[in-house]
């Protein structure tokens, strides 16, 4: 240890920052916080590297910091928008590499197939009966409650710098908008892009908000209008770009959720009519250049390596838009528990620890994003509950890797409406309503569900990927399983909160 000193000292003396005098420059305090991170990180690094050194003289061979996160998300892109999943009638050459380049996962769930619900399991992994997030939440609403942990929240104290760009929609408040939720940067909207003065259906209740843009806590676009749609993803884009660059030294956590294709569609004069499949797949292709500009960055950056790269989509596609909606093989679609809804396609590289160009059909879930990336980063889970679970070996297909839940609970809204088996070939449905499409709309405009129920059903999921054959009385002990997972799942967060909330 005597021979480290000398270079800790060092060390503390560069890495330190200088607070008072950044301060008084007015440097942001988000950047100074940023450093003190650092620097905690970096010390407790070079000591632990001191010791472990002087044991083993190749140590330093195999220390590397930790590596960054990256997390595309979708709004309402169907499971078979993209051509790793389906044949498409417009090329996204960029998912396809990406694909190329990392796996596809064929059975990947939300557990809910509603906006805010999703992306609070996303961000927390929590269900939404825990966090009790459920469906979309309106303009101004609180949202998560800040006692749920972010994944920025857990890996900031790693010295990781966060960033989200994109649609936020957890939360509208000042305690639960992006700044106060572990970003250092951050922009974009706070909710839906159909939640304005334009709505379809009802423009007199969403008109009563401002749809605004925010850029790190302040409003810089107070009336958003269909011109500033078109440069939504662009937008989102370039600050992801230069938020790579920016920290290419450092490890980071960039979130990057796009408004799109969420309805009322828009992308910029450069791909418009440029799919020949109208304007949704204009949109996508906008959406596949934006991914490959990420790519692009990381590679130029030289930083590709040392990246984990997610894309999926926070659910399934919004039928009822028709033409301005995605595709999905499965039954149903968003706003349901059925697998149209809430199994979405997914992709994810990290090159030299995921098999290039595979496909996998282990389930797993967004609930379980926050400990496996606290898991790769080394960084303590938080404080609160988490349901989610380390899958990193199902992700990576280690051999005899199994999926450590027994169960996943699906919600549509606050309604509780069935469990996925951990292994996910089982799916069993309570007895619930749920809506379906009686006529797709067109150009923007919506079309009309009527309302059906369900009984309680048992689907094979490996045999039945689209719910079309009940087997509830011919698989009696899987049902028996599932049906006690669900009462006991269901007394927990349901009965007992609702006896202890009176």
């Amino acid at each position: 240890m005597t021979m480290c000193a000398p270079f800790l000292v060092s060390l503390v003396h560069r890495s330190s920052p200088r607070a008072t005098p950044a301060l008084a420059r007015g440097s942001n305090p988000s950047s100074i916080s940023l450093r003190l991170r650092r620097c905690a990180v970096s010390c407790a690094a070079a000591i632990s590297l001191c010791f472990t050194a002087q044991a083993s003289p190749d140590a330093t061979k195999t220390t590397s910091r930790p590596p960054n996160f990256v997390i595309i998300l979708l709004d309402d892109s169907g499971w078979a928008d993209f051509e790793p999943f389906a044949k498409t009638a417009y090329p996204t050459p960029n998912v396809q590499r990406l694909a190329d380049e990392g796996r596809c996962f064929d059975n990947f769930y939300v557990p809910q197939a509603v906006c805010s619900a999703s992306r609070a399991a996303l961000l927390t992994g929590c269900y939404p009966d825990r966090t009790r997030v459920f469906g979309a939440h309106a303009p101004r609403a609180r949202g998560l409650d800040p006692k749920y942990a972010t994944i920025a929240e857990v890996l900031r104290p790693r010295g990781y710098a966060t960033a989200v760009f994109g649609k936020w929609h957890v939360g509208d408040q000042p305690e639960t908008r992006p700044p106060a939720r572990g970003f250092d940067e951050s922009c974009g909207l706070m909710y839906s892009n159909d939640m304005w003065k334009y709505h379809p259906e009802n423009p007199e209740y969403w008109g009563q908000w401002p749809l605004q843009f925010w850029d790190n806590g302040k409003i810089t676009i107070d009336q958003v209008t269909p011109e500033h749609q078109t440069q939504l993803t662009t937008w989102y884009t370039e600050h992801a770009v230069s938020f790579i660059h920016k920290h290419k030294d450092h490890p980071f956590f960039l979130y990057l959720p796009h408004s799109m294709p969420h309805v009322p569609l828009f992308c910029s004069a450069k791909f418009r009519g440029k799919s020949g499949a109208g304007l949704y797949g204009d949109v996508m292709m906008e959406l596949d250049w934006s991914v490959g500009e990420v790519l692009k960055a990381l590679k130029s950056a030289n930083i590709e390596q040392h990246t984990f790269v997610l894309l999926t989509s926070d659910n399934g596609p919004w039928i009822s838009y028709g033409n301005h909606a995605g595709k999905t093989p499965f039954r149903e679609a968003k706003g349901t528990s059925f697998d149209g809804g809430v199994r979405s396609a997914c992709i994810i590289k990290f090159p030299g620890r995921i098999a290039p160009g595979t496909r996998s059909t282990n389930a797993f879930c967004t609930i379980d994003f926050l400990p496996t990336i606290a898991h790769l980063a080394g960084a303590a889970l938080p404080a609160n509950p988490v349901d989610g679970k380390n899958v990193w070996d199902l992700i990576t297909g280690k051999h005899g890797a199994r999926n450590p839940h027994d169960y996943y609970p699906l919600t549509t809204g606050s309604e509780f409406e069935g469990v996925i088996s951990g292994d996910g070939r089982w799916k069993l449905h309570l007895p619930h309503p749920y809506r379906t499409l009686v006529n797709a709309g067109m150009d923007g405009k919506p079309g009309k569900y009527r309302q059906e129920s369900i009984e309680k059903s048992l689907f094979d999921l490996a045999n039945d990927p689209k719910e079309t054959r009940n087997v509830l009385t011919t698989e009696s002990s899987v049902a028996v399983r599932l049906t006690t997972l669900a009462e006991t799942h269901r007394q927990r967060f349901y009965v007992a909160r609702h006896t202890s909330a009176n």
